[in-house]
């Protein structure tokens, strides 16, 4: 079975108890999120451990600093965060993200790669946040650290739920930690309404990435967000495929 559906099974089989923690990598122990004392102006200060496929860095890691929390008219709470990334324990850039959705007790984890080759050296790390229970909306985001400069490459939101949801699949041809191309697509799984054994699995949103320089740079090669392969299969097939 190819690595990247062994990194999608792990986050489906998590979630056939309820409230289970998130694991991005089946062998892979699962990354600790701290509340460190707060420092400076920030609200509050997590820290984020980064898995390494077997083990989690203890040089590297990350800092995620609440700068701001409001919600709306409908309780929906958006919330700003500042991270900083630490390489070697010396702190080497920060970025800004702003989370829409975030639920009370919502956990970050991260680990180093794209889930679909060897993470050693890879200059990709994937941070996700989310309330850790099945039926909750994760975010997540790709970034790209190299030479001290970060990029943020990509972000999504998966759900999942006892093995149906919808998530994004990476997909690495050069199997290298340091591709010059790389591609993903959004897959979702949802069950038949007169069978609860069969489902409906459909892909969209493909994408190409390409290193220019040193950004990358994405390209729809589909619609976006229309379906462009849909097929019904059981259960057990869908998660059987290689």
């Amino acid at each position: 079975m190819k690595p990247q559906y062994l990194f999608i099974l792990s986050l489906l089989i998590g979630c056939q108890k309820p409230k289970p923690a998130d694991q991005a990598i089946a062998t892979t122990p699962q990354p600790k999120t701290e509340t460190i004392a707060v420092k400076e102006n920030f609200l509050k200060t997590d820290t984020i451990s980064i898995a390494d496929y077997g083990e989690t860095s203890k040089d590297n890691y990350i800092l995620a600093h609440l700068l701001d929390q409001k919600a709306d008219k409908d309780s929906i709470v958006t919330a700003k965060y500042q991270l900083d990334f630490y390489q070697n324990k010396t702190k080497t850039t920060s970025s800004e993200i702003n989370i829409k959705g975030v639920d009370k007790g919502s956990e970050w984890s991260a680990m180093f790669g794209l889930g679909t080759e060897s993470a050693k050296s890879s200059p990709f790390i994937q941070i996700s946040f989310g309330y850790p229970a099945c039926g909750y909306n994760q975010s997540h985001y790709l970034y790209y650290l190299k030479n001290n400069d970060i990029q943020l490459v990509y972000d999504w939101y998966t759900m999942s739920d006892s093995g149906w949801g919808s998530w994004v699949e990476f997909e690495n041809p050069s199997a290298k930690a340091n591709p010059e191309s790389f591609y993903c697509k959004t897959v979702s799984f949802e069950p038949e309404d007169n069978d609860e054994n069969m489902g409906i699995a459909k892909h969209s949103d493909s994408i190409v990435f390409r290193l220019s320089g040193n950004q990358w740079q994405k390209q729809l090669l589909s619609a976006k967000e229309k379906i462009y392969f849909e097929k019904k299969m059981s259960f057990d097939d869908f998660h059987k495929q290689k």
